[in-house]
């Protein structure tokens, strides 16, 4: 039981890698609060959570919006007691277009919750997180802008990612004075439903022809991981089997990034 007695805050949780990521710190002994602004993905999600004997609180919020945040925030660590691990997991494709074609409101859009939305999760919950003398952050990036450039027109996408990271190495710096570490999971190809939601147009013009070896991702020859995963990486940095390991991004992809 690695978490016992913890307190965990997963964003995006309602499906893929966060409800994963949740429903692990909770068999793994965490109060979870599980944070979606569809509310009834998350209320499935604890509902799981209590069938396996654990503690969840569905929160319905929108990541880019401050006051629905806040409350939520609030709600849980009034709930349990306090917060000491937060997964800053919520995030979009958005749009994937050749930079003239990509509107400004598309671009904000992506901008608003891949940025805007962690921002304000740490904001929020790292307060909580100083009073509890300590703590771990862990932000989903992805390998999109960290390590592989060759989405096409995915310029908005892979600018949120590699700032992600940016402010995890920043703030690795400024919170680890108060016992707080902070690291990055950065994600390649899972079987998410991520892709369904990715708005893509003139990739013929925005991409650069490149022909792709058989099984891309060489440790599973071609076959995305799992979300589950992607969750055990994030338990793992999040635990004190990390204890000294701050301001790192570990990329999840099987060695995809370092052919593309």
């Amino acid at each position: 039981m690695l978490f016992a007695g913890k307190v965990a805050l997963v964003t995006g949780a309602g499906s893929g890698i966060g409800r994963a990521t949740a429903l692990a710190f909770a068999r793994h002994g965490a109060s979870v609060g599980v944070l979606s602004r569809t509310a009834e993905e998350v209320a499935e999600v604890a509902k799981e959570i209590r069938a396996l004997g654990g503690s969840a609180l569905a929160l319905a919020a929108d990541v880019t919006e401050e006051a629905p945040m806040r409350a939520a925030v609030e709600q849980l660590a009034g709930a349990f007691g306090g917060l000491d691990i937060v997964v800053a997991n919520a995030g979009i494709n958005g749009v994937w277009a050749p930079i003239d074609d990509l509107a400004p409101e598309e671009w904000d859009a992506t901008i608003a919750v891949n940025l805007r939305g962690t921002y304000l999760t740490l904001h929020l919950a790292v307060p909580h997180l100083k009073k509890a003398g300590e703590g771990a952050i862990v932000v989903v990036s992805s390998i999109n802008g960290t390590r592989t450039f060759t989405t096409p027109g995915a310029t908005a996408y892979s600018a949120t990612k590699a700032a992600q990271v940016a402010m995890v190495q920043q703030l690795a710096l400024e919170l680890g004075k108060a016992g707080i570490r902070v690291n990055a999971v950065c994600p390649g190809a899972i079987e998410t439903s991520i892709d369904e939601n990715t708005d893509q147009r003139g990739a013929g013009e925005a991409g650069i022809p490149v022909l792709w070896p058989e099984g891309d991702i060489p440790v599973t020859q071609g076959k995305p991981g799992t979300a589950d995963e992607v969750a055990d990486a994030i338990l793992f940095l999040a635990s004190s089997k990390a204890r000294h390991i701050t301001g790192t991004p570990l990329w999840i992809d099987g060695g995809q990034g370092l052919l593309r």
